[in-house]
């Protein structure tokens, strides 16, 4: 323990001792960099008149959606069954085509409600996602 006081007292009475210098701003003239507007106080700023005119906004048409029939029932070749392919719900594609992320939740969805009639679940789901 007197091990570590030698020291923490001799830094204490140093910073004691020696006043701290002061810090001055760097600059080029050795002036404060904080120093006031030449003229008092700063113009006003004030924006083109151009910018101040409210624009209209354009109108975009908006796509209608395109529903597709439903894909083609599945063959499981495990039961030797057509299982029915659904409808995608929500699709999300441009012009409301269904994309691979809609395929793969709808197979998954199809899935689950047909159960055991889909077979090995892996290769129902792969030969779903596929077609």
């Amino acid at each position: 323990m007197q091990r570590f006081l030698g020291p923490i007292v001799c830094l204490i009475l140093l910073a004691a001792i020696v006043p701290p210098a002061p810090v001055l701003a760097q600059s080029d003239d050795g002036i404060s960099i904080m120093r006031p507007e030449p003229f008092g106080r700063a113009p006003a700023y004030r924006s083109p008149p151009e910018l101040n005119r409210m624009q209209p906004t354009p109108r975009i048409p908006q796509p209608t959606p395109q529903r597709t029939a439903p894909p083609p029932p599945i063959y499981v070749p495990e039961t030797g069954r057509l299982l029915p392919s659904q409808r995608t719900l929500s699709p999300s594609g441009p012009n409301g085509i269904e994309t691979g992320q809609d395929r793969a939740m709808r197979c998954a969805h199809q899935l689950g409600v047909s159960g055991a009639d889909a077979g090995n679940p892996s290769a129902y789901l792969g030969n779903c996602v596929t077609q």
